[in-house]
């Protein structure tokens, strides 16, 4: 009898150390997070440094301190479209010191299959921070003047006009391929690892056309260097320099669709640690300064919170699924990477 109480009170003893070692350890796990962040946070850029998410990043940079209490370090990953940064992100650390810029690019990339990750179901939003579209631009002294003077030339001279973009299957490389279609005419692509080399490259001469933010090509066409041809949303931009441009459905073409710049994590990431990266990704979206630096670049500031970008991501991500197929863009652009 007394062996089988000894007995027990050794098992009573171990549950009870097992229940206080828990509690140790669940400790241990909130503590971290209570503390969050306790040092830099790296921000990866999926393109070049002078791209429109890398000045969105930068834009971020200079007020975190303040909201974080902690520097955000800007690591520039370009390469594949956006798929060398994509998939060292979503292969990250999920303690919530690896983030990184989204965008529309990661949701085609997932489509076409070619990737390492799901972007969809590998990353997590934390916060959509601008939205806007993408303009089609030519060198100047071009001989053409509009959009119909583009499609009666490349008509005239087949495969004479080279479009560059940020890589194939990059969100430009598709607009260019429907605008392609639609128009009846021969584009050749050539793809660049982000905004500045395209810019230099159409500068240069080595190509006639580029699809690009218009952040990232302001200054050119301030300079009257550059013409902007069409914009890819359903309304005009309102910044004075593009005020004057019209739209592709003004100008009889179907493509209304808008890149939008985003924060993302790994998907594993602890809720409490994401919660919070919200809540300080809002308040930093939402400061003055902030806004005017996006001001600054010509990057309208349109937030929405994790779960609104989750439901954007996903029905997005139906849409261009559904166009990519109707059009057979899909299927060529798989057919082009294998």
């Amino acid at each position: 009898m007394q062996k089988r109480v000894l007995v027990l009170l050794v098992a009573a003893a171990l549950v009870i150390s097992i229940i206080i070692g828990g509690c140790g350890e669940v400790e241990k796990v909130a503590l971290p997070v209570q503390k969050y962040p306790e040092k830099p946070i790296t921000v990866i850029v999926p393109f070049s440094v002078g791209g429109g998410l890398d000045m969105t990043a930068r834009s971020l940079e200079k007020v975190s301190l303040q909201h974080l209490e902690q520097p955000l370090v800007i690591i520039n990953k370009p390469g594949g479209a956006g798929v060398i940064g994509w998939n060292e992100l979503a292969g990250a650390s999920w303690d919530g010191y690896t983030i990184g810029i989204a965008s529309i690019d990661m949701l085609l990339l997932s489509l076409y299959e070619s990737t390492t990750y799901n972007y969809l179901t590998a990353l997590a939003p934390i916060a959509q921070i601008a939205s806007l579209p993408v303009v089609l631009v030519a060198k100047a002294d071009q001989p053409w003047q509009t959009l119909d003077d583009l499609i009666i030339y490349a008509r005239q001279h087949p495969g004479a006009i080279k479009l560059g973009h940020g890589g194939t299957g990059s969100f430009a490389h598709v607009l260019g391929e429907m605008f392609g279609y639609d128009a009846g005419i021969k584009i050749n692509h050539v793809p660049f690892s982000g905004g500045g080399e395209m810019t230099a490259a159409l500068l240069g001469g080595h190509v006639q056309l580029i699809f690009i933010n218009p952040v990232s090509i302001k200054e050119h066409v301030k300079n009257g260097t550059v013409r902007v041809l069409a914009v890819s949303s359903d309304q005009r931009i309102p910044d004075p320099v593009f005020e004057q441009i019209p739209t592709f459905k003004e100008q009889g073409f179907d493509i209304t669709l808008k890149n939008w710049h985003g924060i993302a994590a790994p998907k594993e990431i602890p809720v409490a640690v994401k919660n919070k990266l919200a809540e300080r990704f809002k308040v930093i979206i939402a400061d003055p300064e902030f806004k005017k630096n996006m001001d600054n670049i010509g990057m309208p500031v349109e937030y929405l919170g994790p779960e609104e970008s989750q439901a954007k991501w996903i029905t997005e991500s139906q849409k261009l699924k559904k166009t990519l197929e109707q059009s057979g863009i899909l299927e060529q652009i798989k057919a082009q990477k294998k």
